[in-house]
């Protein structure tokens, strides 16, 4: 019931590997950590590990297991917002960030905007084209804004837990499914309930 479903952008060129879901045992928390394929920039820096580990969370009432609260890490920044029902995650393009379903765009950080997001993909042909010598990937973002914005591949991570574990301090756990070395995420988001 409160494991999310993620809506891809339509042309993400990169699955999801692995899902880890972490549950606090004093807090009604869970985290939700990603291990995606690759990511679309640094790939051709050597000794870089092809994944891309994300990790977003839901809150929940622990009377009625309902979504309360939902928050995910957006490019170094913590996001919050209310849950409305059934927890919901938008995944952009080639970077995973992950941004609450229905989150308002003109809320984002300054610079972490999606529109710079996709100016930024542009930017970033060299870099995606470097990649491409060393492992698979796509050359850009070749479309649009409004396509960017289009996040109509639902993932539902129900079926897709690879491991739960009931822990404040998951590290171990999650190294033994994703491998050494991986992200390290924050464990936990500071708003928690």
């Amino acid at each position: 019931m409160l494991a999310p479903v993620l809506y891809l952008q339509r042309d993400e060129w990169f699955p999801l590997e692995r899902v880890v879901a972490v549950v606090h045992p004093t807090r009604p928390i869970i985290a939700y950590h990603l291990l995606w394929k690759d990511d679309v920039t640094g790939s051709w820096i050597p000794f870089t590990v092809p994944t891309d580990e994300e990790v977003v969370w839901v809150g929940y009432d622990p009377a009625t297991q309902a979504a309360t609260d939902l928050w995910t890490y957006w490019h170094g920044k913590i996001l919050h917002s209310r849950a409305s029902g059934p927890p919901e995650f938008n995944i952009q393009w080639g970077k995973h960030g992950s941004l609450p379903r229905g989150a308002i765009e003109s809320d984002l950080p300054p610079l972490r905007t999606l529109n710079s997001f996709w100016a930024f993909t542009y930017l970033g042909i060299p870099d995606a084209l470097l990649g491409r010598l060393t492992r698979p990937g796509p050359i850009c973002f070749c479309h649009g804004y409004a396509r960017y914005r289009d996040f109509s591949r639902p993932l539902a991570l129900r079926d897709r837990l690879d491991l739960t574990v009931r822990a404040t301090d998951a590290r171990e756990s999650l190294a033994a499914v994703f491998g050494r070395p991986y992200s390290k995420k924050i464990p936990w988001p500071q708003e928690a309930p």
